[in-house]
């Protein structure tokens, strides 16, 4: 028996709630559909963009929300996303967006509760682990208005510590071992402002790294953190502020997988988030205080030295 045929008897057998699907266009619908049919769940839907505020208050229950999007769908996505978002931070249930990557931003400035997982230009295989990510990161009954049965309870929490260790893994060997958890960062010790640094100090070990591309395989150094504060420093220093999406883009991996990485190093306070006072759809990050003098007295102490 294959992993989705499993699934689908488990789903059947256990009365699994469906996950409801919104998508933009033919194709969309099309594309997580295939998605969420390898994925062995039940669908229910489609519904478009203008219609799935109103299906997401009567759906009555929903193991998750999967929306497909290809192009800005302007208001009623917005409308959408906001609705999504607080459903999610209110733990109706889960929610996974796909989206191409020229709607980072308009899609990170509504929708950046913790259990959206948001799917950039994703294979097969990343669109799956985002659901199975999304979905077992939610330790809450799947249903909005109905409870599940007390005499089902025990297996759907064995179904969803199972899930949960797939998921695990499924994140592990996407995003590699250091996007497990990252510590807070330490203070830079008091004292003195912290010393400047050069910016042609700071744009020759970017470009020394993007060399690296040249000679060994990018995979080798899939992990993007380092090349994400060298960025935000030289934009610091250059007093330029960062879109998420800018931000994706100079971290050279998959934007999926910058997008966790964003997610996790904002959540460690090694970044901050701050919304564009004159653009309601997007979103920029900065260094936090505490990154900014910890970056500056590092190059201090290593000097002329290029790291390889």
């Amino acid at each position: 028996m294959t992993a989705a045929t499993w699934a689908k008897a488990a789903n059947d057998f256990w009365g699994e709630a469906p996950v409801l699907l919104a998508a933009d266009s033919l194709l969309s619908e099309q594309r997580a559909r295939r998605t969420l049919e390898a994925s062995g769940l039940r669908i229910t839907g489609p519904v478009d963009l203008l219609a799935a505020p109103q299906r997401l208050a009567e759906q009555a229950r929903a193991s998750a929300v999967w929306v497909e999007l290809s192009v800005d769908g302007g208001a009623p996505m917005d409308r959408l996303l906001e609705r999504l978002d607080q459903d999610v931070r209110d733990g109706r249930y889960p929610a996974v967006v796909s989206a191409p990557v020229e709607l980072i931003d308009a899609v990170l400035a509504i929708a950046s509760g913790a259990d959206i997982q948001l799917v950039v230009d994703g294979s097969e295989a990343e669109r799956l682990t985002a659901l199975a990510i999304a979905r077992s990161g939610a330790g809450r009954a799947s249903s909005v208005h109905d409870a599940a049965a007390d005499s089902q309870s025990n297996r759907l929490r064995q179904l969803s510590d199972e899930v949960s260790r797939i998921a695990a893994t499924l994140a592990r060997l996407s995003t590699g071992p250091g996007a497990v958890g990252l510590a807070p960062i330490a203070l830079a010790p008091p004292g003195d402002a912290p010393p400047s640094v050069q910016p042609e100090q700071l744009r020759a070990i970017i470009r020394a790294r993007r060399l690296r591309a040249n000679y060994f395989s990018a995979d080798l150094f899939a992990d993007p953190a380092w090349d994400m504060l060298l960025d935000l420093l030289q934009a610091e220093i250059a007093q330029h502020r960062v879109p998420v999406s800018s931000l994706c883009i100079a971290a050279a991996v998959p934007s999926t997988t910058a997008l966790r990485w964003i997610k996790t190093m904002t959540d460690s306070g090694l970044l901050h988030r701050r919304n564009d006072p004159h653009d309601g759809r997007r979103v920029f990050i900065e260094l936090a205080p505490a990154t900014s003098q910890s970056m500056r007295r590092y190059f201090a102490e290593v000097g002329k030295m290029l790291p390889i």
